[in-house]
């Protein structure tokens, strides 16, 4: 078996959550860092990997998966142990919701290209940057803490962690990133901290990784 790269950068949410699953499910891998600032994300070598010029991206076995939420989709198939999706259906189905939720609802619109079209585009200074950002989480967190209320124990959903645990504590990072105020949240705040207090989800922090700011 070849050996799993993955293609990302320390402060990036996408790919803070595929270390997250990777590290949970003790998956040797290699970091390959992109620097989104001078958007090495764009060069020709990274775009004959990965054409949509995002990341995370991985390389494994002479395949390239791109797209965070398949990347974890596919670890949870290639390595269910431990697994990160309940056995039951409909509960599997919950937990994709709430990941959903953040990768589909929350992340794109206060994504790094998002932002900059707002500055480049339509002249937006840095603090009604910010008001988007925290408009677009505060909207999100809202629903996503009254599911975590119904289906949440120790993590997101249930005592163990899940997919939703993946994607919710990387946006708690933005979150804090952009001054939210997290106290109408407390659930998912309390899911966060259990969370991130394992010691592989604190491997994968962004201040953690080699290509960090120090």
């Amino acid at each position: 078996m070849s050996e799993l790269v993955l293609h990302g950068y320390w402060r990036s949410s996408a790919a803070y959550r595929v270390r997250i699953a990777l590290n949970l499910k003790n998956i040797p891998h290699r970091h390959v860092s992109h620097d989104l600032r001078i958007e090495a994300q764009r060069s020709p070598a990274y775009l004959a990997i990965a054409p949509h010029g995002l990341i995370p991206a991985v390389e494994h076995d002479g395949r390239t998966i791109i797209e965070s939420v398949a990347i974890l989709e596919w670890l949870e198939a290639r390595w269910p142990e431990p697994p990160l999706l309940p056995d039951d259906p409909d509960d599997a189905a919950i937990v994709r919701a709430m990941a959903a939720l953040i990768g589909c609802d929350i992340h794109p619109l206060q994504n790094l290209r998002v932002l900059d079209t707002l500055r480049a585009d339509f002249d937006a200074t840095t603090e009604e940057v910010s008001a988007w950002a925290v408009r677009w989480i505060e909207d999100g967190f809202a629903a996503l803490e009254t599911l975590v209320a119904q289906h949440g124990g120790t993590y997101a959903f249930g005592d163990r962690p899940t997919l939703a645990d993946c994607y919710l504590v990387p946006q708690l990072f933005n979150a804090q990133r952009f001054g939210v105020d997290l106290a109408p949240f407390p659930r998912l705040v309390a899911a966060g901290e259990a969370t991130s207090a394992l010691p592989e989800v604190a491997a994968a922090h962004p201040l953690q990784q080699a290509d960090a700011d120090r």
